[in-house]
Order: C-alpha cells, then sequence, then structure tokens
C-alpha cells in the first residue's frame, strides 16, 4: 500500500510540473464573490506592495528610541523610508521595500542588499496607532544573529513562503545570496488550490488531465477530503521545517514537504498547551474534535478566514441539543448555558474560547489562541490553565477545587501526558515506563506519542527498541519517523530489519528520518538493495539540506554529521559557517577551536579562541579551554 502511495505522489508532482501559475485576477473574473471575500481577508494582505495603499503606518517625520537606537520615519512623494542609529552609532537608511500583514501590527521589509529582504523590529501597533519594537528587552548588537539584520529575520528564508505564492527562495550558498522569486506576493488563489492553467483548459472545455482532478486541480476543496484540506492549511499554520526551496505544490502531503514540531519543552507546557508561537497545526492534532473529522472549515471561512459565526455561535453550530449530523458521537446537549459554564451570560466567562481555547500574546500585541480544545485541567499543577489566567489572583488549587465542585462526577480528572512530559523536562525520570506508556497508548493523540518517542531517545536500550519496534509500522507518520531513533540500541541485523520498511515509505519526512539511522550503518551489513534504499534516503536528506543552507542550524547538522564520519575538515567547516552567519553560535565556537587544533595544530586553536572570545567574552567553554591552550 506505501508503495503505490508513493507512486501516486510521485506521479501527481510530476504532472503539476506541466501546470502554470495564471494569477489570482484570472480567478476573479469569474469566482467574484470568493474574491471578493478574499481581496480584504489576512491572506490577501498578507504582503503587498508599498503602492498597494495598504500601509498603516505613520511615517511623516515620526521618531523611535529605544535604549541607543534611534529610528527616524519619513515619506516623500510615496517613497517611505527609515533612517536607522544602531547602537554602536552606525547610521543607514533603507526604504520601505514591502508591508507584511494589516492587524493588529503592521510589520516593514527592508532591502539591506540586491534581493535580500530583512524584517525590521520597529512596527506599527494598528491599534493604538503608535511604533513599538519586538523584543524591547533584548540587547541586540548588529552582529547578532537575531538582530534584525541577521539571518533568523531574513525574510527570504525565514518567512516569505508562507506570505507568498509559488514562492522560490534561490539562495546561492556561495555567494550568499538571494533571486528569490513569486507568482505574487501575497496568499492568493492559488497557494490553496494550486496551479490554474490547466483548470482554465478545463473551464474552456479542453478538459482536465487523467492524473488531476475533474476541473484541474491536485487539490479539491470541499469535496470530501478534510484531511487533505487541513494539511494544506498546515503547511503555513505549523511549527515546522521545510524540506523543500519555497511552496510545495498544494495538494502536497504534509509529511512530504515538512518536518513538524514536537511537543517539544521552550514551544508548548508540558500538557501541550501553547508557550511559544506554533501557529496552531500542532495544537489541532491534540483535540478530540481533530480526531472526529472536524476540518479547519467547520469553523473558518475559507476565502475570508473569518470565522462562520459571532460569540459561541461557532461552537454551538455542533454543540448544541441540535448537534450535528455530521459528526454523529458527538453528545447533543446544552453548552451555551450557566449550568455549563458556571458564570453570568454573555460575560468573559461564558464564552466557550475563554475556558477552552488560552490565549497568549506573541509580537507584543497579536493575541492567538489554543487550538486543541482542552478541558481545563488545573488538578496537573503544571502551571497553565484558563481558569488562573483569568482569575490571577487564585491559585491552581483553588481553581481545580471550584471545577470539581461543579463536576464531581467527571470522567476527565485522570492520568496525562503531561505530568510524564514535566518530569522528563525537569530531568525527573529516572526510568522510561511512564514516557513508554504514553507512546504505546492508542488513545493519545499521534502527536503526543510522537513526542513521548522523541523524550525516550535518553533511554535508548535493546529492550527499548524491541519495545517500541511496533510504532515504525504506525498509520501516523509523525509516530514513525520519531520512533526510528529509538532503534539505535537494537542488534545491528534488528535494527537493519526494522528500519529498511520506512526508507519505501511514502512520506518524505519518514524516510529521511529512517536515512539519518543508517548513517553509523556499515554499508558491509547491508545487502545491495538495503544500501540502494539507505542511498536514496540520505540523498533525500541531502537535498533538504541543501534547501536550508541559509540557517546556521543546518551547518550544526551538518557538522555533528561531519564527526559522525569521522570527518574533521568538512566539520571545522560546517561549524566555521554557523558562527560565519551567527558569530553569537556559542555551542560552535568551542567545537571549531578543538576542531582548528585537530587539524591545524595549538597555534590555529588559540587563534580561533582569541577570535571567539573577543565575541563572547564570558563564555565559560571558551573561558576553560583558553585555561586549557594557555596564551
Amino acid at each position: 500500500m506505501r508503495r503505490v502511495a508513493l507512486s501516486i505522489c510521485l506521479m501527481l508532482a510530476s504532472e503539476a510540473q506541466a501546470q502554470n501559475y495564471v494569477g489570482s485576477e484570472q480567478c476573479a473574473d469569474c469566482h467574484q464573490a470568493e474574491a471578493a471575500a478574499w481581496a480584504s481577508s489576512h491572506h490577501a494582505l498578507a504582503w503587498t506592495d508599498v503602492d498597494h495603499g495598504a500601509l498603516d503606518a505613520d511615517f511623516d517625520g515620526t521618531r523611535f528610541d529605544l535604549d541607543g537606537m534611534t529610528v527616524a520615519f519619513a515619506e516623500d512623494a510615496g517613497r517611505y523610508s527609515a533612517r536607522v542609529t544602531e547602537k554602536d552609532g552606525v547610521t543607514k537608511g533603507y526604504d520601505v521595500h514591502s508591508v507584511v500583514g494589516i492587524e493588529p501590527l503592521q510589520q516593514y521589509l527592508f532591502e539591506t542588499e540586491a534581493g535580500r529582504l530583512q524584517s525590521f523590529d520597529v512596527v506599527w501597533d494598528t491599534e493604538r496607532k503608535q511604533w513599538y519594537h519586538l523584543y524591547p528587552d533584548q540587547d541586540l548588537p548588529p552582529d547578532d544573529g537575531l538582530h534584525w539584520t541577521g539571518p533568523y529575520k531574513n525574510w527570504n528564508s525565514r518567512c516569505a513562503e508562507c506570505h507568498a505564492t509559488g514562492f522560490e527562495k534561490n539562495y546561492s550558498a556561495e555567494t550568499k545570496s538571494y533571486s528569490s522569486q513569486q507568482v505574487e506576493i501575497g496568499v492568493g488563489c492559488e497557494a490553496c488550490h494550486g496551479p490554474g492553467s490547466a483548470h482554465i483548459d478545463w473551464v474552456k472545455g479542453q478538459g482536465a488531465s487523467e492524473n488531476l482532478g475533474p476541473s484541474g486541480f491536485l487539490i479539491s476543496w470541499g469535496k470530501g477530503q478534510t484531511e487533505a484540506e487541513i494539511q494544506q492549511c498546515a503547511g503555513c499554520h505549523s511549527r515546522r521545517e521545510a524540506h523543500g526551496d519555497g511552496n510545495p505544490l498544494p495538494g502536497t502531503p504534509f509529511h512530504d514537504a515538512y518536518n513538524l514540531a514536537l511537543l517539544r519543552p521552550g514551544s508548548y507546557h508540558p500538557d501541550g498547551q501553547i508557550l511559544d508561537e506554533v501557529y496552531v497545526y500542532g495544537s489541532f492534532l491534540q483535540s478530540k474534535m481533530y480526531a472526529q473529522g472536524v476540518g479547519c472549515m467547520n469553523c473558518h471561512e475559507p476565502h475570508s478566514a473569518k470565522l462562520k459565526a459571532e460569540g459561541n455561535g461557532v461552537c454551538t453550530q455542533c454543540h448544541s441539543p441540535a448537534g450535528n449530523p455530521d459528526f454523529p458521537t458527538l453528545t447533543a446537549k446544552e453548552y451555551d448555558t450557566p449550568a455549563h459554564h458556571n458564570h453570568p451570560e454573555n460575560s468573559d466567562g461564558a464564552q466557550c474560547k475563554s475556558c477552552h481555547m488560552i490565549e497568549r500574546v506573541y509580537m507584543g500585541v497579536d493575541w492567538r489562541r489554543d487550538h486543541s480544545f482542552r478541558i481545563p485541567r488545573p488538578d496537573l499543577g503544571l502551571g497553565v490553565d484558563a481558569c488562573t489566567d483569568c482569575h490571577e489572583e487564585k491559585d491552581q488549587d483553588w481553581a481545580a477545587n471550584q471545577i470539581e465542585g461543579w463536576f464531581p462526577d467527571d470522567t476527565h480528572r485522570g492520568p496525562h501526558f503531561g505530568t510524564v512530559f514535566n518530569a522528563a523536562a525537569e530531568g525527573r525520570l529516572g526510568t522510561p515506563e511512564g514516557l513508554l506508556a504514553v507512546a504505546m497508548d492508542p488513545s493519545n493523540a499521534g502527536i503526543v506519542r510522537a513526542t513521548a518517542a522523541y523524550l525516550l531517545q535518553p533511554f535508548a536500550s535493546p529492550d527499548l527498541a524491541t519495545a517500541t519496534a511496533s510504532l515504525l509500522q504506525d498509520d501516523d507518520p509523525l509516530i514513525r519517523a520519531n520512533a526510528a531513533a529509538l532503534q539505535r540500541q537494537a542488534n545491528p541485523v534488528e535494527q537493519v530489519q526494522r528500519l529498511e520498511p520506512l526508507l519505501s515509505d511514502p512520506l518524505r519526512n519518514v524516510r529521511i528520518a529512517a536515512a539519518k539511522e543508517f548513517l553509523t550503518i556499515p554499508p558491509q551489513a547491508l545487502t545491495p538493495r538495503q544500501q540502494s534504499l539507505a542511498g536514496q534516503g540520505m540523498s533525500e536528506w541531502q537535498q533538504a539540506i541543501a534547501n536550508r543552507l541559509d540557517f546556521p542550524e543546518t551547518h550544526l547538522v551538518l557538522g555533528g554529521m561531519a564527526l559522525t564520519l569521522r570527518n574533521a575538515p568538512a566539520a571545522e567547516q560546517a561549524f566555521r559557517e554557523v558562527v560565519t552567519l551567527d558569530p553569537q553560535r556559542g555551542e560552535a565556537w568551542p567545537m571549531l577551536v578543538q576542531l582548528a587544533h585537530i587539524n591545524r595544530g595549538p597555534g590555529a586553536a588559540r587563534a580561533v579562541l582569541r577570535e571567539a572570545l573577543e565575541l563572547l567574552p564570558n563564555d565559560p567553554n571558551l573561558q576553560q579551554l583558553s585555561q586549557q591552550l594557555g596564551p
């Protein structure tokens, strides 16, 4: 079955290459209502030209100051500019290249060199009508990778693929430059539907290719393809690592195009609720709604991107005495009543989202809600719950007692994976049993089980490899991909036997995960067929890496790979590229010092160490190396 699916994916990709983008304007000629709804949406306005008319900020001689950094904004005959004086006293002027977003904030892009777009950290609050800094508490000198001119704020590599249609990054590692291009800026019709030329041919009566849908697209929205639709939205509404150079073709399976971020510390709370900005998909995968077939468009109108109803109406279209025949397992009863929510009618506490979708602010003013739609669990004592979000003067014990008083016989206060994940994050797990139970429990969401598999890696052993071998055949590709690493301590013969099927998996992310594990397996231990499959997987991994050579973190991976292969010169080259892209990467400098010593001797190591200490004089690892190497 997986081989058949792979063949289908390759066939569709080949067919799609023959299609051409035509632009949203051609779509609007026929689809006028949809185009009108889309035109004012956050998708259409995700990225606009200066002359589009969406620019909202005050450039009329305004000024912004913060901790030694000054920006003077100006406008002259439709030309908008900013004169930036950095903390080091250097002043440069920049024209506004283009505009990002429409509300509640608006960000502006500067072309710092030909083809290179950087997102400026001083942004416009569209509600308060004032400038503010996204990171006012961070001391970021111009040579820091997190400075607005650094690699992490580069628009071409970090943002554009989700703010454009038909985007291609086109980064040159040799010249460290971009020649990016796109069909159109903003999320246009073809960003979700795919190239439209075959559809136009179909409209003209020429018929659609047999490998495309009946109207000439790879993906047919609203045709009972809920999972495909969710994955299409998830391509941008997720925290993930892209395997390609730009926009994958609409209809491409998510796990063929991306590696989804798990519920790791720093991104999510231990119970899976949002912490850092994770863009919805990882949250939604945890929900019972997703498990029962609910999709994005059950709540969101696809073209305007607005909710389908006001207030609690978006929830009561299903959660009501009438229920919803599309979801027969849903209990049909009254939810929008004080008997359920225990708050005064029409109050903030009576809103479904207040209890079931905690809210966090990102980028200073942009409040976003958790989409795991969970029942509040203050009884877990994990430091985050909807109750104490509102009742800030109360603690979780109070909140847990309130809920128990309202629902004394509730069955939703049983064991939760969050307690195990929290113990793992704090280093309090001495044995793998708790995580193993989470990973092997089919009642848990796939992303939860995959996270448990990831957290099990420090406990790797032959017994654990055997215990988790069945995860390699799980229906969920996220579980298959993250279970591969647990086979590292298996008997080599069993390791190869168990991982070999993943090299032929229909989804690229799984194939890459398996190929990584073959990196340390001697070729002579493999049959010719296994060597060929491992080589194909390694090629896919290398291609994915090649698409991210403008990421400092990519070169950390390449350095680690070179060390695994005992190639010290290649490792030194990789770690040198890390600190070239981001001189503040403290974990790279000690490796670079040691590799310089291995490759070129103590004199070269001391020279690299002096270079590092000029940038990071207080780094304890570098100071320790200084004591070891001497003057």
